[in-house]
């Protein structure tokens, strides 16, 4: 069958393309051939750095080397004080609540899935970069408070129980939330909102939790030994409980507010600086009152440990729960805003936005593929989803200024993803479209003149392409590019 190119590749007349139109503002380069005077440039040392710096697979080969260090360093000292009997009793009951905190932070996260290598990283450092500093910075904490703080009388448990209560929370969450600011500043392409915000922060305090737990379960274990414990009244039965029972998602709970915190300032448009900085370190700080609330619980006594869990830990987990799936309801309607954009310029068809902003749609649409055309088509669908929801979010994300200065290439592959797999995405799109009930309010757009011009056409824009006759209409704040008036849109027959 013959497949028509897409839009941006079709013949037109010669004129300047969408999106690449030169921008006049402060920050524009200077014409080609200008005589304007240079800074200087960097010197011999800081042009070395910088080039070291920018080359990627260095980068990624220094972060594999200090995690692994790391890894190596948190499993002798871990190994140290539990032996090694104790160590892999630890790790194997420690390492049961992982999957199912993973499933969760998956299924939270079906709209956009954070990339395999992100959520790799989140958890490596969790277990082993931020458990190595909180490791050595719990224990130097702990003498200075017997030798500085605590009055000699004082026993260890009493420095332990400070220290658990002020230190702990504060290095703990400052560590792990390091995990999440870099993959904020350098993956910023899959840092959207408040879910990726979460699903981050969740994975790395997962990795956090499950080190912690080998740590916790081999001493209980040594202690078991070493008095003739065992069975359910053991020290490591009561241990397992605690943690892997009735709190495995305290860790991730508490990095869940930093989470939240990143997430919101990703959402944040490009001049709310105060925004950007001041809502993640507010977050950070919530994070560890949470911590040392649920630390100092312990001190409390049975009771009032209890009473913590039931009266407070249990509604901010409830709270945390309901405001991911709001903002994750809140994704599917800038998808659906965003995409209506584009089908109105012809690049969807008019069902696509509703079905693409429908978990239930997105799912009978693979499943429909996979019935009458087979897996491979399934996979099309699926590629053809996430390729449209990036779209979405990469629009969005400059609508609100912080697409980046590469979001006219971005835009243009993701558009040519879209167009070699419209044939066998559209018809199962527009099929699982009619399970979704229509919106009771009409969907809006951003107002004439929001957009941002670097990352924006002017409001009539001398476009290469002239929008199709099927779906001409006013473009106030600009279309996508659209071919000439000659070429139908789509092949012939399709609608």
């Amino acid at each position: 069958m013959h497949q028509s190119p897409p839009p941006h590749q079709q013949p037109g007349p010669p004129a300047t393309a969408y999106g690449q139109q030169p921008w006049t503002g402060p920050t524009s380069a200077p014409p080609a051939g200008a005589d304007w005077p240079h800074p200087p440039g960097p010197g011999p040392w800081g042009g070395r750095l910088s080039a070291l710096w920018a080359n990627k697979s260095l980068r990624a080969t220094a972060l594999i080397v200090l995690l692994s260090l790391s890894g190596l360093i948190i499993l002798a000292l871990v190994r140290q004080q539990t032996g090694t009997e104790g160590f892999l009793v630890g790790l194997g009951l420690a390492i049961l609540p992982v999957p199912l905190l993973i499933a969760a932070f998956r299924w939270m996260d079906r709209i956009e899935p954070e990339p395999w290598r992100n959520l790799i990283f989140a958890f490596a450092w969790g277990a082993c970069a931020a458990t190595l500093v909180a490791l050595i910075a719990n224990g130097f904490a702990t003498e200075w408070l017997m030798t500085t703080v605590v009055d000699s009388s004082s026993s260890q448990a009493d420095a332990d129980t400070w220290g658990a209560t002020l230190v702990a929370p504060v290095v703990e969450e400052s560590a792990k939330a390091a995990a999440v600011l870099l993959l904020f500043l350098f993956r910023r392409r899959d840092f959207n909102g408040i879910v990726d915000g979460v699903v981050i922060a969740g994975i790395t305090a997962t990795g956090f939790a499950f080190t912690e737990n080998i740590l916790y379960l081999g001493t209980a274990f040594v202690s078991d030994q070493e008095f003739g414990y065992s069975g359910i009244r053991s020290t490591t039965a009561a241990t397992f409980f605690i943690r892997a029972v009735m709190s495995p998602f305290a860790h991730p709970l508490f990095t869940a507010a930093t989470g939240i915190g990143f997430g919101i300032a990703a959402a944040a448009a490009q001049h709310q600086r105060a925004r950007r900085v001041l809502v993640p370190l507010a977050a950070l700080l919530g994070a560890m009152v949470l911590h040392g609330l649920w630390n100092g619980s312990a001190t409390f006594g049975g009771y009032g440990f209890l009473a913590v869990y039931a009266l407070f830990m249990v509604p901010v987990f409830g709270l945390l729960t309901w405001l991911t799936i709001w903002s994750r309801n809140n994704q599917l309607r800038t998808i659906r805003t965003q995409l209506t954009t584009y089908q109105a310029a012809g690049w969807f068809t008019p069902p696509e936005p509703i079905a693409l902003s429908s978990m239930r749609a997105r799912g009978i649409a693979r499943d429909l593929a996979r019935r009458t055309q087979g897996p491979a088509a399934a996979r099309i669908v699926a590629d053809y989803t996430a390729t449209a929801t990036s779209l979405a979010f990469l629009r969005h994300r400059a609508y609100l200024g912080t697409a980046g200065p590469d979001f006219t290439t971005r835009e243009r592959e993701l558009l040519d993803q879209l167009w070699q797999h419209r044939e066998t995405a559209q018809p199962t799109l527009a099929h699982a479209a009619l399970s979704v009930p229509l919106p009771r309010r009409r969907v809006p757009r951003p107002h004439p003149g929001t957009m941002p011009p670097p990352y924006w056409p002017p409001a009539q824009p001398q476009a290469a392409y002239a929008p199709h006759p099927t779906y001409a209409q006013p473009a106030p704040y600009g279309y996508p590019a659209w071919p000439p008036a000659h070429q139908p849109p789509y092949p012939q027959g399709q609608p």
